[in-house]
């Protein structure tokens, strides 16, 4: 699939099946993430993967929107790095590009994914921090659930030309 056809078919696949993400294609989704772009090229990120059945579920309940986790083989937190950037709006635009990158990754292998955000929600942050024993520095951005979709989704036309302005509104 090449790289457009990519992200206009990508959607957000909420139901899994129950096969597993072997630990190549995990690095691989990872590899795509950390070769995002980022502010000042700091790169100021860090990943959890989560693949503990436990876990997983225990995010479902303090997320109100990440019950496919409950089915979903893996999921990787997205993390700033405040020893790397200490402003908390660049972490936030620097994770949503390692997010989106793990996003087209996973769909252009045939896998499927949905962004959980977690930032700027405070009860998540200190409820994802507590359960994934995050250090003080470290602060999640956002979840992504990845798996092997349940069903095929099609495509959803977004272009909206009444959005497009040229030069000034």
């Amino acid at each position: 699939m090449d790289t457009f056809d990519t992200i206009l078919t990508r959607r957000s696949i909420r139901q899994f099946t129950s096969n597993t993400i072997d630990e190549e294609m995990q690095k691989k989704l990872l590899q795509a993430a950390m070769q995002a772009p980022s502010a000042r090229n700091t790169q100021a990120w860090q990943f959890v993967v989560i693949d503990d059945r436990q876990i997983l579920r225990e995010i479902s309940n303090f997320h109100p929107y990440a019950d496919m986790l409950k089915q979903a083989p893996l999921a990787i937190a997205v993390c700033g790095d405040f020893q790397l950037e200490e402003n908390v709006d660049y972490l936030a635009l620097n994770c949503a590009t390692a997010t989106q990158n793990i996003l087209l990754a996973a769909h252009s292998f045939g896998l499927g994914a949905v962004w959980l955000a977690i930032f700027p929600r405070k009860q998540r942050i200190k409820d994802l921090r507590n359960l994934l024993d995050l250090p003080d520095d470290i602060i999640p951005i956002s979840l992504v659930a990845v798996g092997h979709p349940k069903e095929p989704k099609g495509l959803a036309d977004r272009f909206n030309p009444e959005k497009i302005h040229h030069n000034s509104w």
